[in-house]
């Protein structure tokens, strides 16, 4: 019965292999919140600054044309006689809005507001009226600006349109300094993406250079800005000699692998024809082919990926894989992998990745007491990725040198040693996974064995097809997951 591939969760699976990413700012984000920041900071400043300077002036020149009113009005009631007076009385009630009544013991009032400009007026006006001057926003329900002054017989109310007292409207000045801020922010929005612009494409390339692709990775060297022209003209030069080095190395290796195989052939053939003795023979074309296998290694190791993916079918490659093992002695392999899994990876340096780790296996992994590698490969699906898991059931590493395995030219000690190979298998293994995007790790499986981890990004599925399955129900723990 087919069986789908399942997650482990033991405690080695919810260990990251590696360390966690902090929280961080892209450089785009850090000088735009700077520059919001600065703009804010600059506005509330200057909207501060522009209410301290205009209170005081404001209150001043409003109080002292108060002032003024009362005092006229305070002289047209003692120096007129009644005739003329009513008349003034009536030009100042229909031409400027002022009236002036009795002020009764009974009379209800609203004392002004409590702003900051309303307070300052209120002492302005008691300061040149005198202590018992009362200012009111409205009075017996009524409206306006209210000053009550003594007169001789008692105390009048001079009642005064709102005008002459015209608060800032704050709600305006809030719009206003709205719009301002947002196309200031938007402003700065625009210049941070400009500043930012060449650094993200220098990234972006640095990053194709890394993973050997020099050919799509120059930089625009007409730019406007002289600083960023010189910049991308020394890094295309950079890119350049990259590129040449890179082909020289090629060109170099293939030329000493062709020069060394080509006395190789011919050594082994002349071992074979002219050495007599059986066992001596064998061990010298043993020997050859042990040097023709490490070329082959440290061709593996030195050969540029290219780090192209397209969308291929998993279970197809390693099926190709293991086809060649299958009549081989001293290795048994069971699958566990989904029929329906296609990932994002190179076809060729995927094959190159499961051909050396089953090698691996098959040299170290050997299950103790047999001359027999047992390995299990195994798939498990998560979020986007896929998990592959490779194991042995041999003797495993010891827990210090399981990151060392993955260092070139390192052996591992006594149990993983019984061949003798270069120690670049894992290291062109890890390398290869991540120029494809991927990530590659060690770990000692708990019932005994070397596991190999690769996370890959999950294409499209291909649909279901028969499924090979494994005797075992439980892949191996992959430190992988949660990374």
């Amino acid at each position: 019965m087919p069986s789908q591939p399942s997650s482990s969760s033991s405690p080695l699976e919810n260990e990251p292999w590696e360390r966690k990413r902090h929280f961080r700012l892209s450089l785009f984000w850090r000088t735009f919140i700077l520059l919001s920041l600065l703009l804010i900071g600059t506005t509330v400043t200057w909207l501060q600054s522009l209410r301290v300077l205009e209170l005081e002036p404001r209150t001043l020149y409003s109080a002292q044309q108060i002032v003024t009113l009362v005092n006229l009005s305070r002289a047209l009631l003692i120096n007129t006689n009644e005739q003329t007076r009513a008349a003034l009385l009536r030009t100042m009630s229909e031409q400027e809005g002022m009236r002036i009544h009795t002020r009764q013991p009974n009379d209800r009032y609203e004392p002004m507001d409590t702003s900051t400009l309303g307070v300052c007026l209120t002492e302005q006006l008691k300061a040149r009226l005198g202590d018992d001057t009362l200012v009111a926003q409205s009075v017996n329900s009524e409206p306006g600006l209210w000053v009550s002054f003594r007169l001789e017989d008692g105390y009048r109310w001079l009642q005064m349109e709102r005008a002459y007292f015209n608060p800032t409207n704050h709600t305006t000045m809030v719009q206003w300094i709205g719009i301002s801020l947002l196309l200031s922010l938007t402003g700065a929005a625009v210049i941070t993406r400009l500043l930012n612009k060449p650094i993200q494409q220098l990234s972006d390339a640095t990053h194709r250079i890394s993973q050997g692709d020099f050919t799509d990775s120059r930089l625009d060297e007409k730019v406007a800005t002289s600083e960023i022209r010189d910049l991308n003209i020394g890094f295309n030069r950079m890119a350049d000699r990259l590129a040449k080095t890179e082909e020289n190395r090629a060109i170099m290796l293939a030329g000493i692998s062709h020069d060394l195989r080509t006395p190789l052939a011919r050594l082994r053939l002349e071992t074979e024809m002219s050495v007599s003795d059986d066992v001596a023979r064998e061990h010298m074309v043993a020997d050859i082919a042990q040097l023709d296998a490490i070329i082959d290694k440290f061709m593996d190791y030195a050969r540029p990926v290219s780090g192209k993916r397209h969308i291929v079918h998993l279970l197809s490659i390693i099926n190709t894989c293991v086809f060649p093992q299958q009549n081989r002695t001293g290795i048994k392999i069971d699958i566990q992998v989904s029929d329906t899994l296609c990932i994002y990876a190179d076809e060729v340096e995927l094959a190159r990745v499961i051909n050396n780790l089953l090698e691996n296996a098959h040299r170290y992994g050997k299950t103790p007491g047999t001359e027999t590698a047992w390995v299990e490969i195994a798939s498990s699906v998560s979020d986007k990725h896929v998990f592959l898991t490779v194991r042995d059931h041999g003797p495993g590493a010891p827990p210090e040198e399981l990151n060392n395995l993955l260092k070139p030219f390192f052996r591992g000690d006594t149990a993983r040693t019984a061949a003798v190979g270069t120690g670049l298998g894992l290291s062109i293994v890890e390398k290869t996974i991540q120029r494809m995007g991927g990530k590659f790790a060690l770990s000692n499986a708990e019932t005994g064995g070397l596991c190999a981890h690769i996370r890959l990004d999950m294409a499209p599925s291909r649909p279901p097809g028969i499924q090979q399955t494994s005797r075992f129900s439980t892949p191996s723990s992959n430190p992988l997951r949660n990374s």
